[in-house]
């Protein structure tokens, strides 16, 4: 690579979720983009390609980015024939060959001795053909771009694909009924935005897993301190947002706005907390919280808007303004999880204003911290360079957020599971 940059100061990173038939996330497909002003493309696929999984190893991290979960890499020809990749961690990484891979004799036998050493193959933007057949034996997972396949073709492709032994994987896939009839035609993986839909995921009640609410019954029966006791509700957003329910119900007319989780608790009290997890440790029946691609996009949202507070103005963690950072964060996503306006769940909540204004209509400090998190997410590194700019946050510092948010929600899952 050209340049004396640090390598770590050169890239954004995106994570595109990967995500089952159950809506739950098995994996990412990692992109990278110059941070460099108006620069959006390399010089060429193969340094692209190159960047990637130098970054992802050495300016990354494997572990803080993906946590247990899957890393899609995309990888040209030049690569994919060169020793670099067998760095990679062949038990998390998938290999993507990019649609410009010319799928020749010489591909095929490489992909098999990758196959020989543990790694998993993919086809990116793949069009089926007979020819491939022999390829097809020992891929693991094909892409399909239903955008840009005929809808009458698919049943087609996905029979004949179906006598392999790969997953079949539908890119794209951006609304409810473009996921409901990918399903049908018996698709195992789904890549798109489809899941910020409502009605995928249909569960209004969200009920937090009993294992957290386990963990918080035995935080409260030990009389643990309250910072340990808001770590719970810190890492479970669908239970931070029942507390704040639960305050506005037991206070009924409650005057004074809440500011933070922990606010929240001390309004409450411990006693009330505690008889209230009694109650519902073991009535709650939602075990699949872990991998709910909403609740993980919140709760990565609140840890780097904390962080970047928290290195703006020198504070400590529990202070009022990094505390209304991460809740606003994670209370996001609560429409979408819902299916209900913002405006209707804000009310029941007696929030602070300025965490409201940050909601509602992305205005203040927060609001800005939370567009530029959204579109992170969404890997528009074009906006996201013009936030950076907006905000005057040091391109390391939002780095080092979006990375610190990554591992820190990685050892959350790993604790829970």
């Amino acid at each position: 690579m050209k340049g004396a940059t640090p390598l770590h100061n050169k890239f954004f990173l995106g994570r595109q979720p990967i995500l089952d038939s159950q809506q739950e996330i098995v994996g990412y497909e990692l992109l990278f983009r110059s941070t460099e002003r108006n620069v959006s493309e390399y010089e060429s696929q193969d340094q692209a390609s190159m960047s990637v999984i130098a970054s992802a190893l050495a300016g990354f991290g494997f572990r803080e980015v993906l946590g247990d979960k899957l890393g899609f890499i995309n990888v040209t020809e030049e690569v994919l024939l060169s020793d670099m990749v067998e760095i990679l961690p062949h038990e998390q990484t998938i290999l993507e060959l990019l649609e410009s891979v010319r799928l020749s004799g010489v591909v095929r036998e490489r992909c098999r001795e990758l196959k020989s050493k543990s790694f998993r193959i993919a086809l990116d933007d793949h069009i089926y053909a007979p020819e491939h057949e022999g390829l097809y034996r020992f891929v693991d997972v094909v892409k399909i771009d239903i955008l840009e396949t005929p809808r009458e073709l698919l049943p087609e492709i996905v029979t004949a694909l179906r006598r392999f032994p790969v997953k079949l994987l539908a890119e794209r896939v951006e609304t409810v009924g473009q996921f409901q009839d990918c399903l049908e035609l018996g698709f195992d993986l789904f890549q798109g935005y489809f899941f910020a839909r409502p009605v995928v995921l249909n569960r209004k009640g969200l009920e937090p897993s009993q294992m957290v609410m386990l963990r918080l019954l035995s935080c409260l029966r030990d009389e643990a301190e309250l910072d340990e006791i808001q770590e719970v509700f810190r890492n479970a957003p669908e239970l931070s947002y029942n507390l704040l329910k639960l305050v506005n119900s037991v206070h009924i007319g409650l005057r004074e706005k809440i500011k933070s989780l922990r606010h929240a608790i001390m309004i409450l009290g411990l006693d009330k907390l505690r008889r209230w997890v009694q109650l519902a440790a073991f009535a709650s029946s939602d075990s699949r919280g872990i991998n709910n691609p909403l609740l993980e996009m919140a709760a990565v949202r609140g840890r780097l808007m904390e962080y970047l507070i928290m290195e703006r103005y020198g504070l400590r963690r529990g202070s009022d303004p990094v505390e209304a950072a991460f809740m606003t964060g994670i209370l996001s996503l609560m429409d979408t999880l819902f299916e209900t306006s913002l405006e209707e769940i804000l009310k029941e909540l007696h929030l602070s204003d300025e965490v409201v204004s940050a909601l509602l209509y992305r205005q203040g400090e927060l609001g800005t911290l939370l567009a530029l998190a959204e579109t992170l997410e969404q890997a528009n590194f074009g906006e996201v360079q013009e936030l950076v700019e907006k905000t005057d946050i040091p391109l390391a510092m939002l780095l080092a957020a979006q990375l610190d948010a990554f591992n820190w929600r990685a050892s959350v899952m790993a604790d829970k599971e």
